[in-house]
């Protein structure tokens, strides 16, 4: 389908619809670098839909790629399936984010794609946006600039997992989250985890009793409150240490 052919069966957008012009995402999102007709072309294939609801995935492994998605609102939670057909959790992806991108090598997403809470995403159809990018050179050094962050994440959780002991890998994913925050315009000092413990466990290679004792050291030690779900940093600098100044986006 081509952007022409795009622009003629779009429907109008709902009143409640925000254009990347508009969005607070956007500095963090695909729109990043473009000027304000670059912009206009790209708003124009952008499909925006109901909210998705928590459980909802958005795309599951084995589906065509058909688009890529934009997280405008919410938390998704990235994750395959292991031959043991166990869960293996690959990424948490905030507002801002950009997910899909594991389908573009065989055409065929890798792994699942689900929302932690009500998410709102903007869909991305991939080969009108590809096309658009043959002739936007910013939009195509955006998206290669998001790919390569996917990388560097991937690189980076790999270190976490083999050099770093339990405390470590819960201080930076706490600090790293924090500083995830930050950047989108958020509190980096409270926020509230949307994902369980579990969840967190299973992301970083550990138990949701070792997840519960070093929440619970990190308290006694003031380096956070917890308060349930919601996390407070008392002192980043030394959480920061503990972490080993390891960053994973994701």
């Amino acid at each position: 389908m081509t952007i022409e052919q795009n622009k003629n069966r779009r429907p109008a957008a709902s009143g409640c619809a925000i254009h990347c012009h508009d969005c607070s995402m956007g500095t963090l999102c695909i729109p990043f670098t473009l000027n304000a007709d670059e912009l206009d072309q790209l708003d124009d294939i952008i499909e925006r839909k109901k909210p998705i609801q928590k459980g909802e995935q958005i795309f599951k492994s084995g589906d065509p790629l058909k688009s890529l998605f934009a997280i405008r609102s919410g938390t998704i939670k990235s994750y395959t399936i292991t031959e043991q057909g166990d869960e293996q959790i690959t990424g948490f992806h905030l507002a801002g984010d950009v997910i899909g991108f594991d389908g573009i090598h065989a055409q065929l997403h890798q792994s699942f794609a689900q929302a932690l809470e009500t998410s709102m995403v903007c869909e991305i159809p991939f080969n009108i946006l590809d096309e658009l990018s043959g002739t936007m050179p910013k939009l195509r050094q955006q998206i290669m600039r998001l790919m390569s962050n996917e990388i560097m994440s991937d690189q980076e959780m790999i270190l976490l997992l083999s050099k770093k002991n339990a405390e470590e890998r819960l201080a930076a994913f706490i600090s790293n989250l924090a500083n995830r925050f930050g950047n989108r315009g958020f509190s980096p000092k409270e926020f509230r985890l949307t994902m369980t413990r579990g969840d967190i466990g299973n992301y970083l290679g550990l138990t949701v009793e070792t997840i519960s004792r070093l929440l619970g050291r990190f308290q006694k030690s003031g380096l956070i409150e917890v308060k349930g779900k919601y996390i407070t940093i008392v002192d980043h600098q030394e959480l920061n240490l503990l972490a080993g100044n390891s960053r994973i986006a994701r």
